[in-house]
Protein backbone atom coordinates (compact mmCIF):
# COMPACT_ATOMS: atom_id res chain seq x y z
CA UNK A 1 0.00 0.00 0.00
CA UNK A 2 1.61 2.98 -1.18
CA UNK A 3 1.88 5.97 1.54
CA UNK A 4 -0.75 8.62 0.22
CA UNK A 5 -3.09 5.65 0.12
CA UNK A 6 -2.16 5.19 3.80
CA UNK A 7 -2.32 8.96 4.80
CA UNK A 8 -6.01 8.54 3.37
CA UNK A 9 -7.35 5.83 4.84
CA UNK A 10 -5.47 7.10 8.48
CA UNK A 11 -6.86 10.47 7.89
CA UNK A 12 -10.31 9.10 6.94
CA UNK A 13 -10.40 6.84 10.15
CA UNK A 14 -9.47 9.75 12.30
CA UNK A 15 -12.06 12.22 10.84
CA UNK A 16 -14.70 9.05 11.78
CA UNK A 17 -13.53 9.23 15.26
CA UNK A 18 -13.76 12.86 15.46
CA UNK A 19 -17.28 13.52 13.90
CA UNK A 20 -18.58 11.42 16.72
CA UNK A 21 -16.33 12.90 19.27
CA UNK A 22 -18.00 15.99 17.67
CA UNK A 23 -21.39 14.42 18.06
CA UNK A 24 -21.03 14.04 22.00
CA UNK A 25 -20.04 17.55 22.10
CA UNK A 26 -23.18 18.55 20.00
CA UNK A 27 -25.88 16.42 21.43
CA UNK A 28 -24.32 18.02 25.05
CA UNK A 29 -24.71 21.28 24.25
CA UNK A 30 -27.96 20.50 22.52
CA UNK A 31 -29.36 19.56 25.90
CA UNK A 32 -27.58 22.60 27.58
CA UNK A 33 -28.84 25.12 25.45
CA UNK A 34 -32.20 26.87 26.40
CA UNK A 35 -33.07 26.35 22.87
CA UNK A 36 -32.07 23.00 22.67
CA UNK A 37 -29.63 23.27 19.95
CA UNK A 38 -26.29 23.06 19.21
CA UNK A 39 -24.23 25.94 18.27
CA UNK A 40 -24.01 26.73 14.47
CA UNK A 41 -20.21 25.65 13.83
CA UNK A 42 -20.57 22.33 16.07
CA UNK A 43 -23.17 21.33 13.83
CA UNK A 44 -21.38 22.06 10.85
CA UNK A 45 -17.93 20.92 12.20
CA UNK A 46 -19.87 17.41 13.10
CA UNK A 47 -21.16 16.74 9.93
CA UNK A 48 -17.60 18.18 8.15
CA UNK A 49 -16.09 15.84 9.83
CA UNK A 50 -18.32 12.80 8.43
CA UNK A 51 -18.37 14.02 4.75
CA UNK A 52 -14.34 14.66 5.05
CA UNK A 53 -14.28 10.90 6.30
CA UNK A 54 -15.83 9.85 2.61
CA UNK A 55 -14.16 12.16 1.29
CA UNK A 56 -10.53 10.75 2.60
CA UNK A 57 -11.72 7.24 1.28
CA UNK A 58 -12.54 8.66 -2.52
CA UNK A 59 -9.00 9.76 -2.50
CA UNK A 60 -7.60 6.75 -1.04
CA UNK A 61 -9.44 4.41 -3.49
CA UNK A 62 -8.45 6.77 -6.12
CA UNK A 63 -4.54 6.20 -5.31
CA UNK A 64 -4.39 3.15 -5.35
CA UNK A 65 -4.05 2.84 -9.23
CA UNK A 66 -2.77 5.95 -10.18
CA UNK A 67 -1.08 7.28 -13.40
CA UNK A 68 0.90 9.39 -11.25
CA UNK A 69 4.15 9.34 -9.21
CA UNK A 70 3.56 8.68 -5.76
CA UNK A 71 5.88 11.42 -4.94
CA UNK A 72 3.34 13.49 -7.16
CA UNK A 73 0.24 11.89 -5.01
CA UNK A 74 1.59 12.75 -2.23
CA UNK A 75 1.87 16.05 -1.82
CA UNK A 76 -1.65 16.23 -3.92
CA UNK A 77 -3.22 14.30 -0.89
CA UNK A 78 -1.62 16.26 1.63
CA UNK A 79 -2.48 19.31 0.28
CA UNK A 80 -6.50 18.25 0.63
CA UNK A 81 -5.64 16.95 3.68
CA UNK A 82 -4.54 19.56 5.09
CA UNK A 83 -7.28 22.00 3.98
CA UNK A 84 -10.06 19.56 5.08
CA UNK A 85 -8.35 19.08 8.62
CA UNK A 86 -7.46 23.02 9.72
CA UNK A 87 -11.01 24.17 8.34
CA UNK A 88 -13.10 22.00 9.94
CA UNK A 89 -10.98 22.56 13.45
CA UNK A 90 -11.63 26.44 12.76
CA UNK A 91 -15.17 25.12 12.39
CA UNK A 92 -14.84 23.23 15.42
CA UNK A 93 -13.19 25.93 17.36
CA UNK A 94 -15.89 28.76 16.45
CA UNK A 95 -18.48 26.20 17.55
CA UNK A 96 -16.79 25.77 20.91
CA UNK A 97 -16.84 29.19 21.81
CA UNK A 98 -20.25 29.71 19.94
CA UNK A 99 -19.11 33.10 18.74
CA UNK A 100 -20.32 33.54 15.43
CA UNK A 101 -23.72 32.40 13.30
CA UNK A 102 -21.46 32.64 9.88
CA UNK A 103 -17.67 33.24 9.67
CA UNK A 104 -17.76 34.76 6.42
CA UNK A 105 -20.12 38.04 7.67
CA UNK A 106 -16.82 40.36 8.09
CA UNK A 107 -14.62 39.82 4.90
CA UNK A 108 -10.85 39.29 6.71
CA UNK A 109 -7.81 36.92 5.92
CA UNK A 110 -9.58 33.95 6.28
CA UNK A 111 -12.58 34.65 4.01
CA UNK A 112 -10.41 35.67 1.66
CA UNK A 113 -6.72 34.52 1.21
CA UNK A 114 -7.01 31.51 3.25
CA UNK A 115 -10.37 30.69 1.02
CA UNK A 116 -8.75 31.27 -1.81
CA UNK A 117 -5.83 28.69 -0.91
CA UNK A 118 -8.51 26.15 -0.24
CA UNK A 119 -10.00 26.36 -3.61
CA UNK A 120 -6.92 25.90 -5.31
CA UNK A 121 -5.28 23.46 -3.03
CA UNK A 122 -8.13 21.27 -2.71
CA UNK A 123 -9.33 21.18 -6.60
CA UNK A 124 -6.11 21.07 -7.71
CA UNK A 125 -4.88 18.62 -5.38
CA UNK A 126 -8.36 15.99 -5.74
CA UNK A 127 -8.05 16.98 -9.18
CA UNK A 128 -4.74 15.79 -9.91
CA UNK A 129 -6.06 12.65 -8.07
CA UNK A 130 -8.62 12.29 -10.02
CA UNK A 131 -6.83 12.86 -13.19
CA UNK A 132 -4.52 10.24 -12.63
CA UNK A 133 -6.39 7.41 -11.64
CA UNK A 134 -8.73 8.12 -15.08
CA UNK A 135 -5.81 8.18 -17.04
CA UNK A 136 -4.49 5.06 -15.86
CA UNK A 137 -7.87 3.47 -16.46
CA UNK A 138 -9.11 5.13 -19.28
CA UNK A 139 -5.88 6.58 -21.25
CA UNK A 140 -4.00 3.17 -21.30
CA UNK A 141 -1.02 5.21 -18.96
CA UNK A 142 1.01 2.42 -17.37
Amino acid sequence: MSLPVKISLAASGLYLLAGMLVGIVKWRRTMTSAEHRAPVYIDIAHRAFFMYSFASLVMARLSEDNAFSERTLFWATVSVLLFFTVTVLGYTAHGLRDDTENIFAERNFTTTWYMYALIVAEVAGFGLILWGFLARQFGGAA
